[in-house]
């Protein structure tokens, strides 16, 4: 059995521990791995590891830390394969899924190794006569990623390539369903010549989320995972100090108005719904279908949906999708299904029949469609976090954005429609964060922020782009004046 180490301090240490953690291949249901679950002094180990590497990171000059990401980043591409079959085992999406994961993380680390562009401050001389004014942008210290099982190499490379790149030290808490991703990239990081301490990973549960929340040496924690635990994260980061951007769940809605290109929103609305098994929070989970949309767009939805072969996708290239993450999340997720026939959905496509001739104790749920959902049916407010998409008819575009906009959330929303006037109402007046016209997931790339709203993102500044930059930096303010010899020194009369 494998049983995880945590990286502390540049070195791979076993932890003992009175719990541990299965990690799972989901798509046969077995189990690989075992992460013993650390406690607070474990975190306490890191963070002075972490600590202890930050005078000497942050005098290394921006240009040198890019260099060590430009080497990390030709590893992860040697890697990367290789990095893929990682994801896709422990995780259980596609290989094309785990490739666009690793590939959207890599992504990050190019924008991170734009550090000495990226880290340049301002100035203004004369801003009053012989006074002069910068501003400089400086690392904050040792900075934390706490990240969930859905994106294994993604989301941590959206965090800590930019806080290194800023001058800081950073704590990786992956999740306990998929440590081995994490556990990989580290290695990599390591071979590419970071100094010791720079990097840790602190492998555990609950009880290391709440010991990076109170630590004192943590400066910064990034965030991703549900909203209820965005929540408590920002909430308890906040009260002890700490910058905090915590991104959570999502409703996201996806409109399709009758004039729109029927075999280009049902490719959308598919990939929206259905792409890693809809575990993500950019998922397009409901679907509005707006006056005549519905006799035009639903059956070929509805076929598209039962079409998709859902199989052991991390040795199976013709599977187009594969299991959710566990038992108990298969299972909650058919018990949502449940709840939609019983509010009056039509189950048009019903993924709760689904059965994997090759790999039967897999985690699986295929794809399906909740035709009909009332516009108060109760999955509108639930993140269902699954292979569901639920349909609402609507008659015009005003009384859909309405509908969309008494979300709790705000994380994505798209249109699909050939009408300008249609794209601009619903870009002006949408909820959201981040909005697609005819592109069903409007995930951003690296250099925008990932733009969360509502109860989607608690904190100020989001993760990626510049406004990543701000976030694992501090800004300094400079007022200079000089004055000639003798000038202003009144001790000397």
């Amino acid at each position: 059995m494998n049983i995880c180490k945590s990286f502390i301090g540049g070195e791979w240490v076993s932890v003992t521990a009175t719990e541990s953690a299965p990690v799972f291949n989901p798509a046969l249901g077995e189990i690989i791995a075992e992460v013993p679950l650390a406690d607070a002094a474990l975190v306490d180990a890191a963070a002075q590891a972490a600590q202890a590497a930050f005078p000497g990171w942050r005098e290394t000059p921006a240009v040198d830390r890019a260099n060590i990401l430009f080497r990390y980043k030709a590893l992860l591409e040697a890697e990367f394969e290789a990095i893929a079959l990682i994801i896709s085992t422990e995780h259980g999406k596609t290989l094309g899924e785990a490739r666009g994961d690793l590939r959207r993380g890599i992504q990050m680390v190019e924008y991170a190794c734009g550090a000495p562009t990226l880290l340049m401050g301002e100035s203004l001389e004369n801003i009053a006569r012989g006074i002069d004014c910068d501003v400089i942008r400086q690392p904050l210290g040792v900075c934390a990623g706490i990240v969930p099982f859905n994106f294994p190499a993604m989301v941590p490379l959206w965090m800590f390539p930019l806080a290194l790149a800023c001058g800081n030290t950073f704590i990786l808490k992956p999740s306990e369903k998929v440590p081995l991703t994490a556990t990989r990239l580290a290695e990599l990081l390591d071979a590419a010549g970071l100094p010791k301490g720079v990097f840790n990973v602190v492998n555990g549960g609950r009880a290391v989320v709440d010991a990076l929340l109170v630590h004192p040496l943590v400066r910064a924690i990034s965030f991703v995972g549900s909203t209820p635990v965005a929540r408590h994260i920002f909430d308890t980061g906040t009260r002890h100090g700490k910058r905090v951007q915590a991104a959570g769940g999502a409703k996201n809605f996806i409109l399709v108005m009758p004039d729109a290109t029927v075999t280009e929103s049902v490719r959308g609305l598919v990939e929206a719904a259905f792409g890693c098994a809809g575990e993500r929070c950019m998922a397009g989970s409901t679907a509005i279908a707006i006056g005549k949309a519905k006799d035009s767009v639903i059956p070929e939805l509805v076929a598209a949906a039962k079409s998709i072969r859902v199989g052991a996708a991390f040795r199976d290239a013709s599977a187009g999708m594969g299991p959710v993450i566990t038992a108990q999340h298969r299972d909650r997720v058919e018990t949502l299904i449940g709840v939609g026939e019983a509010e009056g959905a039509r189950v048009a496509a019903d993924g709760r029949s689904v059965r994997v001739a090759d790999a039967p104790n897999g985690f699986y749920v295929g794809p399906t469609v909740l035709d009909g959902l009332a516009p108060d049916a109760s999955l509108l407010r639930e993140e269902i976090f699954g292979p569901v998409l639920g349909v609402v008819h609507m008659d015009d575009l005003d009384s859909a954005i309405e509908m969309a906009n008494r979300s709790a959330y705000g994380n994505g929303a798209a249109i699909f429609t050939n009408s300008g006037r249609a794209a601009r109402e619903f870009k002006h007046r949408i909820n959201a964060g981040m909005v697609g016209i005819n592109v069903a997931v409007p995930a951003p790339m690296a250099f925008f922020p990932f733009s969360g709203w509502n109860e989607s993102f608690f904190g100020d500044l989001h993760l990626q782009g510049r406004e990543g930059v701000a976030f694992y930096t501090q800004q300094k303010v400079t007022t200079s004046r000089w004055f000639a010899p003798g000038e202003g020194d009144v001790w000397a009369k």
